[in-house]
């Protein structure tokens, strides 16, 4: 009997996908627990909770990706060093000032609009650096791409904008389509991470899919949270008073994870783009 021959890098595995029904009843039964106990969002938990351990998983997964570089002892703890202080800094900068009311917004808009700029600043400060280095490039090529797609799992945890728009506390035109986007993102990146991990073509077109989705759904979020909200920029005005996007805990999202997952994907992409060249 002749079996015609089927290439691993053509055919996504489809077993990766499964893991929506599990995940998405969880995510759901999540979504359900915040809107019953919104106390939960409203205290900061989820927030810190799930970036400290995506903290302790970047220092985890670029040590491990750095061990499987050709670069020295010393170049390889410089560059942990060099990588880890700025961004557990920045974390408690932006916790400090958000517990401390600096992003608070307000019909009369400040001099420094700090918000935006702790939104764009990170971004615009990061990307050329970690899209030019040449060791975080040496760093992407050693570490598993899955890493940085199943890293975004927490983004489900944007759930939070739904079950407060179902409250009567965010309007719909920005927690529709920032939680949707945001919760769609988390949930795909746990079978994208999968299908990555098993080296088919199909599963890096699902990882590029996937990285625009994200930063889709950030653009749509911004802009939205941007033209909606009191202040200079503020577009439109909804009908019902929503939550002060300046404050804490929910200021977290726009001034830390919003540009921290940009960093993300841009470093996903890098690589994804990296090991196609290759």
């Amino acid at each position: 009997m002749n079996a015609s021959p089927v290439f691993a890098g053509t055919v996504a595995p489809r077993p990766a996908w499964r893991v929506l029904l599990w995940l998405a009843p969880l995510t759901l039964l999540w979504i359900a627990l915040i809107y019953w106990q919104p106390i939960i969002p409203a205290s900061g938990f989820q927030t810190t909770a799930h970036q400290l351990i995506a903290q302790v998983f970047i220092a985890l997964g670029l040590w491990l990706g750095l061990a499987s570089t050709d670069l020295t002892p010393r170049q390889r703890l410089t560059t942990w060093v060099a990588v880890l202080i700025p961004h557990t800094l920045w974390f408690a900068i932006v916790w400090s000032a958000a517990i401390h009311g600096a992003f608070r917004l307000s019909a009369v808009p400040p001099l420094l609009p700090l918000l935006p700029m702790a939104i764009f600043l990170p971004v615009i400060v990061g990307v050329p650096l970690l899209l030019f280095s040449k060791r975080v490039g040496k760093v992407l090529d050693a570490m598993p791409a899955a890493w940085l797609v199943g890293l975004q799992f927490y983004r489900v945890f944007g759930s939070w904008a739904l079950a407060a728009w179902l409250h009567g506390e965010l309007p719909g035109v920005f927690a529709l389509p920032a939680g949707t986007g945001d919760l769609l993102t988390g949930l795909f990146a746990a079978p994208v991470a999968i299908a990555l991990a098993s080296g088919t073509a199909q599963g890096r077109r699902a990882a590029l899919a996937w990285n625009i989705l994200g930063l889709a759904d950030f653009a749509v979020a911004i802009t939205l949270g941007l033209i909606t909200a009191p202040g200079r920029f503020q577009l439109i005005v909804p009908a019902m008073p929503g939550i002060n996007a300046g404050a804490y805990p929910y200021v977290l999202t726009p001034a830390f994870v919003v540009p921290g997952s940009i960093l993300l994907h841009a470093l996903s992409l890098r690589q994804l783009i990296r090991r196609r060249a290759r």
